[in-house]
């Protein structure tokens, strides 16, 4: 058996498509333009490029964008200085802030200085807490981009063992809160390990789905799961580099060998990436519908 690969990239596709289609009505019926800001702090190459990407997503969706590039010794209070200003501006219903921030800048004061409905990354308390109680609000975008591979893909997860491996604020608690929940992708039965965990092994063994979400190269092995079992990667770990001068990447798990007893796989690139950005322009188009009492 060889499992059957579940494609950020094609699911990423099919939502942007029906994003794009939600924005024209926006426009056309009610004159509404969802706008998202991205606010970088520093030179760092993958904030950089994922600054770029999510620049580049909003505007081949008709999102308004606007990028505001920061130099790395720019003061804490410039900066929420800055999303005081973009709170107040109509026209920008998504706030994003790019991590890691510099490490005099406290990441804690800014992810709350910004308005909890322009939170469009899922981070502010207020939206956490929301999301606990099953209340709308804007889900984590990583999280909420494994629920619709999982839904769109076709696999059960009523009632199954789900283990996810990572406490993370960004993936492994969100994840295993909306999969306990009473929603579609849900109804699961969860275990979260972590590095505390004593038996790892005994409990990926009997994993229905596995979402691997701990940032390290092919840690899981065939081994390490069982035949039929349901693999979501979220790991992206560079381990070298082409003759080109481009970074080769693999997946918290060891690809080759576990797709041959996996029924699905995500890959690694190609996988969970995609759906991240993705999901945060949903969540910019949700801002924007919340924001003029269309949603």
């Amino acid at each position: 058996m060889s499992a059957k690969i579940i494609s950020g990239v094609e699911i990423a596709k099919a939502i942007r498509k029906e994003l794009k289609e939600e924005v024209e009505e926006l426009k056309a019926k009610h004159d509404v333009v969802p706008g998202l800001v991205t606010i970088l702090v520093g030179e760092d190459p993958a904030s950089v490029s994922y600054v770029t990407a999510k620049s580049k997503t909003a505007h081949a969706l008709g999102i308004y964008s606007e990028q505001v590039d920061m130099p790395g010794d720019t003061s804490e209070k410039e900066l929420l200085e800055l999303i005081h200003k973009f709170n107040k501006d109509k026209k920008i219903h998504g706030i994003l802030v790019q991590l890691p921030l510099p490490k005099h800048i406290d990441e804690g004061k800014v992810l709350y200085a910004i308005d909890p409905d322009k939170d469009v990354d899922g981070f502010h308390p207020v939206n956490v807490g929301k999301m606990v109680l099953g209340e709308r609000c804007f889900l984590p975008c990583t999280p909420h981009g494994i629920l619709q591979m999982l839904q769109r893909s076709g696999v059960e997860t009523s009632g199954a063992e789900v283990v996810i491996l990572g406490r993370s604020n960004i993936v492994g608690k969100p994840m295993a809160n909306l999969m306990l929940q009473k929603r579609a992708a849900g109804n699961a039965t969860i275990t979260l390990c972590h590095t505390r965990t004593k038996d790892t092994d005994f409990h990926t063994r009997r994993a229905d789905i596995l979402i691997a979400a701990v940032g390290v190269p092919n840690l899981i092995k065939a081994d390490q799961v069982k035949d039929g079992v349901v693999i979501i990667d979220v790991g992206v770990n560079r381990v070298g580099m082409s003759e080109s001068g481009k970074a080769i990447l693999a997946g918290d798990v060891e690809f080759e060998s576990v797709k041959e007893k996996a029924s699905f796989i995500t890959p690694v690139p190609g996988g969970v990436g995609p759906m991240t950005i993705t999901m945060l322009m949903k969540n910019t188009v949700q801002a924007a519908k919340q924001a003029t009492g269309l949603l």
